[in-house]
């Protein structure tokens, strides 16, 4: 059944309370209304009880005649609601930007009000008159609105001494209707249908079953409704009194939503979770004050794709949702090295010195009466920058006409993994340079060296006698102020044709003898990188917390890939830059020890 919007209800000045601009109405009490559709007239009642009703899209907003066509329509907000005695009642908030709906309200001017709810389930029946029945036995709240004349007579402005009998109203003499032939009444039908844009076939069904002119009426109306059931029930107005901003970040989640259900949808995301992207265009001309109406899908998608620098930018939604699905899957990415490495911040693009210090100075015996003396603390230092890093892809009209999210996270995943590759190849590239004897540093000698103390001498392959020559080199590192500073290893680096001789050498076995112990089961962790060029170079690393190494860093307030958007000229849709401020450098040599293989 097509989730057509239907609407029903009415309110009482004596619940009015004017300092908090509230006042209650009953909604509905489920009373049968007139409906026609094109297998002929039906009756529609509603179950009014708590078990049929959803109403997990409240709080509504309050509407002016069920428009929807910007924030102008917004009255205020329906807060809460309750049932009692077969009557479902609301508590209306009206907006402050409204307040003189409150004077109207308290002289009864304005009564009526009415539901926008949508039919999930229907039980149907034959009334004694033989017309068909139609309940709602699962319903949806959308909206409420004042109108000027409710579907429920009963449904109105609720007073403190209503009962649920109503006195009839004085019978006011009416002149009788103009009689129209038959003839005129199918002219009328069909041109109600040509103005609505809807089937002549539509027409030609009511003309030939006899049916009224109000009939016709009734069965445009539903038409309407049913061509726009596609698009799910919107209740978003309310949430565009929020700041441009938030409501780019709400829109641009529900996106990443769709097309990653593992997300947990924020409360504030959740009324726009069933937008399609036509939805979020209208939506947005219609917040830049631009009418929708006879624009056609394709015509909506390009202007709202212009680049409107107004309220819901509607490439910024875009970006938003970029930026989210970027953000998730660069995280996810391996970046091995970033593991022997620490992270830090840059404040622009100058080149980024790092200041070494050593270790503190021995404390020496003062004798009595004795003197004090003055200690330093040597120092050196490493320097590197960052660089800047981008690509721009697109998003084509076509795609976005389509609603196609597939081609829309295909290229978000693309981008993320292409973030994470490039940073991963920077950090092997400097760790490789100098044909693997890795970067000049600050002592004009390369990272491994023998002047360092932190390569081995002759290449060999992973075992207890290589591994220990290694630790032991760690271990016996100097400071800069040339005393044994006790480097703890932690890590093995390996290449992936390494991989199975390292986890083999690493196992943890149960010996039957002393000389059979592994006394590295358990004490190194072992990291594989297949972007190493050298398939028999193996390294031993200290963690980067206890003591400086390999850093990265990115530009301050600027962490990992930032997203930029903008309306496509040279490509027809949205274009993404992709932009990655990254730089990395060695600070100190002692951390890291590089045995050549064999």
């Amino acid at each position: 059944m097509p989730l057509d919007l239907h609407t029903r209800a009415d309110l009482s000045p004596a619940t009015l309370n004017r300092e908090k601009r509230t006042v209650e109405a009953v909604l509905t009490t489920g009373a049968p209304v007139q409906r026609f559709g094109f297998d002929g007239p039906f009756t529609e009642k509603l179950d009014v009880r708590a078990e049929a009703v959803d109403l997990s899209r409240m709080p509504v907003p309050v509407l002016d005649g069920h428009r929807q066509d910007g924030v102008s329509s917004i009255l205020g907000t329906l807060l809460s609601v309750r049932f009692e005695a077969g009557k479902m009642i609301g508590t209306i908030r009206i907006s402050a930007r409204h307040s003189a709906l409150l004077d109207d309200i308290a002289a009864g001017d304005i009564r009526s009000v009415s539901i926008g709810y949508t039919v999930e389930q229907y039980e149907d029946r034959v009334g004694p008159d033989g017309q068909k029945v139609r309940t709602g036995a699962r319903w949806t709240l959308a909206e409420l609105s004042f109108v000027s004349v409710p579907a429920d007579p009963l449904a109105t402005i609720r007073s403190q001494t209503m009962t649920t009998q109503t006195a009839a109203a004085p019978a006011v003499p009416t002149p009788p209707p103009a009689v129209q032939t038959r003839a005129e009444i199918d002219v009328e039908i069909r041109a109600l249908f040509t103005s609505q844009a809807l089937p002549v076939e539509q027409a030609d069904i009511l003309v030939n079953s006899g049916a009224t002119v109000e009939q016709a009426r009734a069965a445009a109306q539903w038409a309407v409704a049913q061509r726009q059931a596609a698009q799910p029930p919107r209740v978003t107005a309310v949430h565009h009194l929020d700041s441009p901003e938030t409501v780019v970040a709400r829109m641009g989640e529900a996106i990443y939503a769709r097309v990653n259900p593992r997300h947990k949808l924020s409360d504030a995301a959740r009324p726009y979770a069933g937008l399609t992207t036509l939805d979020m265009a209208r939506d947005c001309l219609a917040q830049a004050g631009i009418a929708t109406a006879g624009l056609t899908p394709a015509d909506t998608i390009t202007r709202a794709s212009a680049g409107l620098h107004t309220t819901n930018d509607f490439p910024a939604i875009f970006g938003n949702a970029v930026n989210r699905m970027l953000r998730a899957g660069y995280e996810t990415a391996p970046v091995t090295l970033k593991q022997v490495a620490r992270q830090t911040t840059a404040r622009d693009f100058r080149a980024k010195t790092a200041i070494q210090r050593g270790e503190a100075p021995m404390l020496e015996k003062v004798n009595e009466n004795g003197e004090f003396k003055s200690g330093t603390i040597d120092e050196a230092k490493e320097t590197y920058a960052l660089a800047t890093y981008g690509k721009i892809f697109g998003l084509t009209r076509q795609a976005m006409i389509n609603d196609d999210l597939g081609a829309f996270t295909d290229m978000a995943g693309h981008m993320a993994r292409g973030a994470a590759d490039t940073e991963a190849q920077l950090l092997v590239d400097l760790l490789e340079r100098n044909t693997g004897l890795g970067p000049t540093m600050d002592d004009t000698v390369n990272l491994f060296a023998t002047a360092h103390g932190n390569t081995a001498a002759t290449g060999a392959i992973i075992s207890e006698t290589t591994v220990s020559a290694a630790r032991l080199a760690l271990r016996t590192q100097k400071g800069i102020g040339k005393r044994p500073i006790n480097v703890p290893p932690k890590y093995l680096l390996v290449h992936p044709a390494q991989e199975t001789a390292a986890e083999k050498f690493l196992a943890a076995i149960n010996p039957s003898q002393t000389s059979n112990v592994n006394p590295f089961s358990g004490k190194l962790e072992l990291l594989v990188e297949a972007r190493l060029s050298s398939t028999i170079r193996w390294y031993v690393i200290a963690d980067p917390a206890a003591i400086d190494g390999l850093e990265y860093a990115y530009l301050q307030g600027e962490e990992g890939p930032q997203v930029e958007t903008k309306a496509g000229f040279e490509v027809d849709g949205m274009q993404f830059k992709v932009r990655l401020d990254f730089g990395a450098g060695f600070l100190d040599w002692r951390s890291w020890f590089m045995n050549p293989g064999a």
